[in-house]
């Protein structure tokens, strides 16, 4: 394999994982917090996607569109928990499961009453449309090295949230223990909205990311919400960095698993970096809250 083609993969393996994070970030912190396994985050993502596609097509800018998606995301997610998902928190995780699979099929048919069965093609603005030399000989493309710089600072600004900031400390301490800062005076539904809502709407970025590269289409985020929740296996449940690596190892092991073995096997190389992990490490890379 020449040097520029492993840089060109190694890229490659970045922008997918980075993508990866957007969604499993925003799933762990739901799932870690709330205790709600929710299937339907993959909805999300699609959602993200169609509404970029519609903004884009009403402005003409990229950024105005990917802007508005997130918005729409975020206020489709704390409404849809505010409406349906806050009475599960406290059921068992197969109403839970039952429950937001409906909510796949939901979405799904919205979709297709909204928009059509026809697939979407968001094309990419002309000063983004081009390649760069990071290394002579080699061009990359410039709209996946925004996505991987992107999925780098939104994975920064996450950080500081949870890490450095008031909401962050009562975001830890609700997934510690949330009665005891219920008892504190926190107000745990509004809390709970908001980081749903912030899910939600991580998902829908990475959808509004996805759109160029992909069709934008019904049912989108069925496949990749099944990647995503190897990537929270992998990281370790209700742990954003572990996320974040997890993210990174398996885009870059699917990436080189398509380029390297055959079809049947490439398909099977996320499942078995899960397993060899789980192997040595049962509870993901960084168990609990880390």
């Amino acid at each position: 394999m020449g040097i520029f083609l492993f840089a060109e993969q190694v890229l490659n393996g970045l922008q997918l994982g980075t993508m990866l994070f957007l969604m499993a970030s925003g799933l762990t912190l739901v799932f870690g917090i709330m205790n709600l396994v929710n299937l339907a985050h993959g909805s999300f993502y699609m959602m993200g996607a169609y509404f970029a596609a519609t903004l884009f097509k009403l402005t003409g800018s990229l950024v105005l569109a990917a802007a508005g998606a997130f918005v729409g995301v975020l206020v489709l997610g704390m409404a849809l928990e505010i409406a349906i998902l806050h009475s599960f928190y406290r059921r068992d995780h197969l109403d839970q499961v039952l429950a937001t699979f409906g909510m796949i099929l939901f979405f799904n048919e919205l979709v297709r009453m909204v928009w059509g069965p026809q697939a979407y093609f968001l094309a990419l603005p002309e000063a983004l449309n081009g390649s760069v030399e990071l290394i002579p000989g080699a061009p990359y493309p410039i709209y996946r090295l925004i996505i991987i710089v992107a999925g780098l600072t939104v994975a920064l600004g996450l950080y500081l949230l949870i890490s450095r900031s008031r909401i962050g400390m009562l975001i830890r301490a609700g997934a510690s223990n949330r009665t005891m800062i219920e008892a504190l005076g926190v107000n745990i539904r509004v809390l709970f909205t908001v980081v749903f809502g912030l899910g939600a709407a991580l998902a829908g970025l990475a959808g509004t990311m996805a759109g160029p590269l992909l069709a934008v289409q019904v049912g989108m985020g069925d496949s990749v919400l099944i990647t995503t929740l190897v990537v929270i296996v992998i990281g370790g449940i209700g742990s954003v960095r572990g996320a974040f690596l997890a993210s990174l190892l398996v885009g870059l092991s699917d990436t080189f698993g398509r380029m390297l073995l055959p079809a049947s096997l490439a398909e099977m190389t996320i499942y078995i970096l899960m397993a060899v992990i789980l192997y040595r490490r049962p509870q993901g890379l960084f168990p609990a809250h880390g």
